[in-house]
């Protein structure tokens, strides 16, 4: 059997948020097809001008149904706002398993993603490539976390958060303890609201919002692998449109 798993990036981020991720799975399974999507407006260079939340909820379905077709089942999986993109999609797909990292289902604090940025500048020594590029990524969103483009991202919010009670697809939630970005009770939320038999919560002690470079992040990657290569019989499930 084939298998996909699809990637989607938080709101003003962009790929190298689950980057780390994804290098592990594909170390662990190189058959395995992955694929991350760059939502529109985001990238090395961010440029949201005229970019509205539709332009989003269409790219994630246009990747997820160019996936479909080279595979027999895709999983998802969503950092921040991506994870609520990866729940729209589950609402709309055959999606087979969800994995939601940081999940936006609760306020998110522009401040303390920045004042995360200046503790990283001042290690900026320490830091590996990869870390140097997310922390570039970081600050960048910063900047163009506005009124405006705010709006945008709350319409995601509104669009996904009351069809909770619709997820029936086997889910992982992944939270780091130290995020301040979004809120820890979150990931509470998400688990009590979405209705699989098959869910799993695991809080990362030493993670903060971008939870793909917590310290602990292997020990939580090799959870996710776990999560995905289960096979149980409800996992064949159709989203519910009603």
């Amino acid at each position: 059997m084939k298998r996909g798993i699809l990637f989607i990036h938080g709101f003003t981020g962009n790929t190298t948020e689950v980057q780390p991720l994804v290098d592990y799975l594909m170390e662990k399974r190189s058959e395995w097809t992955c694929s991350v999507v760059t939502l529109t407006g985001h990238g090395e260079a961010l440029n949201l001008k005229g970019v509205s939340s539709e332009h989003w909820f269409r790219d994630v379905e246009n990747a997820y149904r160019l996936l479909e077709k080279q595979v027999d089942e895709v999983i998802v999986v969503g950092f921040s706002m991506g994870g609520l993109l990866a729940l729209y999609l589950a609402l709309r797909y055959r999606v087979k398993k969800l994995i939601l990292l940081s999940t936006a289902a609760k306020f998110v604090d522009v401040k303390k993603l920045f004042l995360t940025c200046k503790e990283l500048i001042k290690q900026r020594k320490q830091l590996t490539t990869a870390q140097a590029r997310f922390l570039q990524a970081a600050i960048n969103q910063t900047r163009h976390m506005t009124v405006p483009t705010m709006k945008h991202f709350l319409k995601v919010v509104h669009t996904v958060l009351p069809y909770l009670h619709r997820i029936h697809q086997p889910t992982m939630i992944i939270q780091g303890e130290k995020d301040g970005v979004v809120p820890k009770e979150a990931a509470s939320f998400l688990y009590e609201q979405i209705q699989s038999v098959d869910k799993q919560m695991y809080f990362s002690k030493s993670g903060e919002h971008h939870i793909c470079y917590s310290d602990d992040q292997n020990e939580w990657f090799e959870r996710v692998f776990q999560f995905i290569i289960a096979d149980k019989r409800n996992q064949n499930i159709m989203p519910d449109c009603n």
